[in-house]
Formats: C-alpha cells, sequence, structure tokens
C-alpha cells in the first residue's frame, strides 16, 4: 500500500489506524504549499484534489470513513472493528460520517472558505462562526455518542483515532477541550498509545 498524506490534515486517523494494524506501507507527503494537490498527475490520482489517498493493490481508496474500514477489514487481527456484528459495525460507520460530514466541514469553514464563498467578507463570516458550529458538534458528541473510555465503550476501534485527529483542530478553531471532560480525557489516552505518539511524530506540522 502506499499513503498519499499532508502534514497536519486528518490523514493522521489513517495512520493512526495503520500503526495501530502493523500495516507495511509507502508514504508520499502531497505539497499542499506547492499546490501539488491540484497537480495533473496527483488529480489522475485522485480527481478529487485531497488528501488521504491510499494506493491499494485493486485501487485508490479515498475518504477516511472509507480507508479506515478498508485498513480494520484487511487486517482483522488487529481487532480494529467488530467485524462480526452487523449493527456495531454501523454504529462505527454513523460515527466516522458525522466526524467526516458534519465535523470536519464545520472546521473547514475557517481554512478553506473559498469551497463556499468568493467574497472575502463571506470567509470572514464563516470564520467567526467556527468556534460556535464545532462546539457545538463536540458538546453533542461528549454528551450523546462518546460511551467511555472509548468512543465504542470498552472496545477501542477505528473511531478513536479519527476522534482524535479532529480534535488536534480544537485550539485553533478556539474551542477548549477542557469544555469537554470525556474527550480530554479520551485525548489523553489516545495521546499514551505507541501507535499514536508514532503516527503523531510522523504527522506533525
Amino acid at each position: 500500500m502506499k499513503l498519499y498524506w499532508t502534514r497536519g490534515t486528518c490523514v493522521l486517523a489513517v495512520l493512526i489506524a495503520l500503526e495501530d494494524a502493523g500495516a507495511s506501507y509507502d508514504s508520499y507527503h502531497v505539497a499542499f504549499k506547492d499546490r501539488e494537490q491540484r497537480g495533473a498527475a496527483f488529480l489522475k490520482l485522485n480527481p478529487k484534489g485531497r488528501v488521504p489517498a491510499l494506493e491499494t493493490d485493486r485501487g485508490i481508496l479515498t475518504e477516511v470513513p472509507a480507508i479506515l474500514a478498508y485498513i480494520a477489514q484487511t487486517y482483522p487481527d488487529a481487532d480494529l472493528a467488530p467485524l462480526d456484528d452487523a449493527f456495531a459495525m454501523g454504529e462505527i460507520h454513523a460515527f466516522n460520517a458525522y466526524l467526516c460530514a458534519t465535523v470536519h466541514v464545520a472546521h473547514a469553514h475557517r481554512v478553506r472558505g473559498e469551497r463556499w464563498a468568493d467574497e472575502t467578507s463571506s470567509h470572514e463570516d464563516m470564520q467567526r462562526k467556527v468556534p460556535e458550529t464545532m462546539a457545538a458538534c463536540f458538546d453533542l458528541i461528549e454528551k450523546e455518542m462518546l460511551r467511555g473510555p472509548w468512543v465504542m465503550g470498552d472496545r477501542y476501534t477505528i473511531c478513536d483515532g479519527y476522534l482524535f485527529t479532529i480534535c488536534q483542530w480544537l485550539e485553533g478553531d478556539s474551542v477548549d477541550i477542557a469544555r469537554f471532560p470525556k474527550i480530554e480525557a479520551h485525548a489523553k489516552r489516545m495521546a499514551a498509545r505507541p501507535a499514536t505518539q508514532k503516527a503523531v511524530t510522523f504527522w506533525s506540522p
């Protein structure tokens, strides 16, 4: 496998899962500062022009939830998901989809405003809203979704590295993680894991 990645992005969740699984993989750093993600070579690989992208022996996979599920299924001995329980797997997909489709998008309004509007004043308005929307997302996770000690309860899954990854953006989004005691404790548990530490060292901006 080959992972196309960029520092500081949601690719951290994939790196953690690969380390958890003990997977062997190569990596290629996509230089966003040079807009390499919009270059012809990368767009041929991933027309979305985004990371992560995981090259497998059957083709390219994109989108964090899909890649995490692929890793869990490819390395079943790592026990990263309840592969024999359809409902429990559905819960994992639901949580990861929320992070991808709602929380990540809320964060992106601070740093990727050009995706939704052309006027600078519109970007500024979106940026002002981000602390509120991100806090609301994490309030819901704190109260209704994080079972503890891990996202799905006693069992560590591919949800945990993903939540930890999104937490890395809170400070930049002007949200104090201390507002969410369960999430803060989860982040500390994640940070203590060797797989997380190795991934973070590789990924940190």
